[in-house]
């Protein structure tokens, strides 16, 4: 039978290039305009640096083995939302668990110029010989943003101030529950708001709609109309990221 599908694409810099930013080389394509970079290196055991080619430190991070079996490999997360330079909470791609500290798998937040993943002791971030990949992100006035935010429950819920018309946001509870999904929602599979057409990134559960999981987006941000655990449930923290429906610095109101 025929499926329906979904696909969100990111246009970095092409082929990739050399960068010797890091303590070890990483192989880098980079579109700094955008705030998105491409970073495959190969670990050494040991703890190093690695540059992701930008022009300011990722605020988000998804990293991810090439080689390794799934026992040992997850979708790494670091995001400098919540961090100290020197702490290291992590968040699972694919998993529910809210942001823990694990010094096993980075060692600091990253810079401007690098990140810091361990080595060694968890095979699915610098085992040596192994091959990684990551994907770099930072926020662009008028095209991207990765924020936080607090839930408040109340169908009259939280406004986050983006500057610009969002197509596309990801949204995960951070700190307050260890059971919420990574939720993501569009413009092209809701047209018009209420957006209630979800997607999780850590299941394979086909898309439902509603269940409080509702949400508008507006000429300069989001607003939640629902209380769903995964998107505004009181006191729970939350991190986003969102990219534009038209990449300029104002967008228009539908």
């Amino acid at each position: 039978p025929s499926s329906t599908m979904a696909s969100w694409n990111w246009k970095a810099g092409g082929t990739a290039s050399t960068n010797e930013d890091g303590s070890i080389d990483s192989s880098v394509s980079a579109n700094t305009d955008a705030g998105f970079s491409i970073v495959a290196w190969t670990g050494t055991g040991s703890n190093v640096t690695v540059g992701h080619g930008l022009s300011q430190a990722p605020e988000l991070i998804i990293n991810k083995s090439r080689t390794l079996s799934t026992s040992s490999s997850q979708w790494v997360v670091q995001s400098i939302l919540w961090n100290s330079a020197s702490d290291t909470n992590i968040l699972y791609l694919n998993g529910t668990a809210a942001a823990a500290d694990d010094t096993n798998v980075f060692q600091a937040a990253p810079t401007d110029t690098v990140f810091s993943p361990q080595g060694g002791a968890w095979a699915g971030i610098g085992a040596s010989g192994e091959n990684y990949i990551a994907y770099c992100f930072h926020s662009v006035d008028g095209y991207s943003k990765v924020g936080s935010y607090t839930g408040n429950s109340a169908d009259d819920g939280v406004f986050i101030y983006t500057g610009f018309k969002p197509a596309w946001v990801l949204i995960k509870c951070h700190a307050g529950s260890s059971t919420q999904e990574w939720a993501m929602f569009d413009n092209k599979r809701s047209s018009y708001n209420l957006v209630d057409d979800y997607l999780y990134a850590d299941k394979n559960s086909a898309e439902a709609s509603g269940s409080d999981r509702e949400l508008d987006f507006v000429s300069n941000g989001i607003k939640f109309r629902g209380p769903g655990g995964p998107i505004n449930v009181s006191g729970r923290d939350y991190i986003y990221l969102a990219f534009a429906e038209s990449p300029f610095k104002y967008s228009n109101a539908r």
